[in-house]
């Protein structure tokens, strides 16, 4: 008896076993890595084209920066922006009673975001995020994903496709497929580049004089918080560094709809030395600190970055883009301190003028905004990550016409812009490094080839987020509107690729750009 009762046991614990290590197998024709914007209208053109897709977001919201706090759009020119973005700002406009609206809060764009979702019938995998991927020469065959929340747990996933496309912020795909990336800022030189690499300007910068010291002119207490032991490298230099992010925040004026700034936990006011020195330097006006003159609807604002110390967490993101998830995830978490503990000083420590404290304090966090979340973004601002080098690389050339290229899926409008890498002592001051903005030129149009990989590197893959461009040239094609069109572009090209049984750098581009041109929105006729 009892030798019966053990092999019952034995039994039973290699059954739960089996179901332990079971793994949760999909095949589809095209998957989609990352729900970001670009990510759901690249799922929604594929879907509409009549093939079946599955959308892959690691965390538990979509819609990436569109819905997670960037209320202002980033627009350059509204006539860049077309196809299924510019349905976006469409239905953004119907929820307001007007023809297109381009300022929202977050909640609205999440419910227009959720219609491309619905009306599909979109299969969206939530908190899963990648862990391996399976190529056969130049083709991925399938990718392995875990569990977000609990990695060490099952079920795992198993994703296999034909066609795959990275529309994440970080380009885990693309790295796991081992497809040429980069990180950080080429040299001048790599390209013929005037306005990549090391650069010191003006803008969002500290004044003159601002001691860099922990005790004021003491150079044996060591730097303030957020300073950088490094060098001043020559102008124009590369490196490995990365554009600082941060958190668009959703702000109100109204009181009745107000969450107030708390002292968060792990406060600490060391961090907002440098702003409380450099305010005795500036007008104290909130309009020096912070980003906040756009009005959305409600009466609220999405406030960014703006002067020497502001919601950027300038010279911490560096590490981000090749770290392991939990380092990330200390970055991400450092990055929502440091954020609530900025508003906090500026709304109470006596370092900040009273005139400009009282102005803050008619703010608070808008309390029916990310209701799930503590009032507080859910998508942290990764401005720039990897960047694929792939077929073709836009180039600060592109940007400003002097190579035009004619496979264009695209265009870009904005400026060439690149928030500041790292915060730095200059002749014994205080400085911030990186910071460059310049504009000036029309649209432009962007290559098809800047979403492929190199083709002996990867045949089924496009890169329509991290894709194939320099530092300063990302900086300005690397807005939420035109991630949307690339979006699309990559939707139509993979299902393009699996219809004429062809690598994705084969296909018909001419079609492509018909098909953009002739059903915009993909309507079926």
């Amino acid at each position: 008896m009892n030798k019966i009762l053990y092999l019952i046991s034995i039994c039973f614990l290699i059954s739960c076993t089996h179901k332990l290590v079971e793994t949760k197998e999909k095949t589809v024709d095209v998957c989609v890595y990352g729900g970001t914007s670009s990510g759901v209208i690249a799922a929604y053109s594929a879907s509409k084209l009549g093939k079946s897709v599955i959308l892959i977001e690691p965390g538990k919201y979509l819609g990436g920066m569109t819905t997670g706090g960037l209320g202002k759009t980033d627009i350059g020119n509204k006539q860049a922006i077309t196809g299924l973005s510019r349905l976006f700002y469409k239905r953004i406009g119907e929820y307001y009673n007007k023809a297109e609206q381009w300022l929202f809060p977050p909640s609205v764009a999440s419910k227009v975001m959720n219609q491309y979702v619905e009306e599909v019938n979109m299969d969206v995998v939530y908190q899963y995020r990648i862990v391996q991927v399976s190529k056969n020469g130049t083709q991925i065959n399938k990718i392995n994903l875990e569990s977000s929340n609990y990695p060490n747990t099952f079920p795992k996933m198993e994703i296999k496709a034909k066609q795959f496309i990275d529309c994440s912020y970080e380009g885990d795909l693309m790295a796991k497929a081992k497809v040429s990336y980069t990180v950080g800022r080429e040299s001048s030189n790599v390209y013929g580049e005037s306005y990549n690499g090391v650069h010191v300007l003006g803008s969002h910068q500290f004044p003159d004089g601002v001691d860099p010291y922990k005790v004021e002119g003491d150079s044996t207490s060591g730097y303030c918080w957020g300073i950088s032991n490094g060098k001043l490298k020559p102008t124009g230099s590369g490196d490995s560094l990365v554009q600082a992010y941060n958190f668009r925040l959703c702000l109100t004026t109204k009181k009745d709809n107000q969450v107030p700034f708390l002292e968060p936990k792990n406060y600490d006011a060391s961090k907002y030395e440098l702003l409380g020195r450099a305010l005795r330097k500036m007008e104290p006006d909130i309009n020096k600190v912070l980003l906040i003159g756009w009005t959305m609807p409600d009466e609220k604002y999405d406030v960014n970055n703006r002067g020497p110390l502001s919601t950027d967490m300038i010279g911490m993101s560096s590490a981000y883009p090749e770290a392991d998830y939990v380092t990330r995830t200390k970055i991400w978490k450092s990055h929502v301190d440091y954020t609530k503990g900025l508003f906090y000083y500026l709304s109470h420590d006596e370092a900040v003028p009273d005139t400009l404290r009282k102005q803050v304090l008619k703010l608070g966090w808008a309390k029916d905004e990310f209701v799930d979340n503590n009032n507080f973004p859910t998508q942290l601002y990764i401005r720039e990550a990897r960047r694929m080098i792939g077929e073709y690389v836009m180039t600060q050339h592109n940007c400003q016409g002097d190579s035009i290229i004619k496979d264009s899926i695209g265009l870009a409008a904005y400026t060439m812009d690149s928030h500041n890498c790292q915060r730095i002592v200059i002749n014994g001051m205080v400085k911030n490094e990186g910071d460059v903005q310049i504009g000036g030129f029309p649209p432009y149009p962007i290559s098809y080839r800047s979403i492929t990989p190199k083709r002996e590197e990867c045949t089924n893959l496009l890169v329509p987020v991290c894709l194939s461009a320099s530092h300063i040239a990302y900086g300005s094609i690397r807005m939420e509107p035109v991630f949307m069109v690339l979006g699309q572009s990559a939707g139509i090209a993979a299902s393009m690729s699996i219809d004429e049984h062809t690598a994705v750098q084969k296909i018909d581009i001419k079609a492509l750009i018909r098909l953009l041109k002739e059903n915009p929105y993909l309507y079926k006729k």
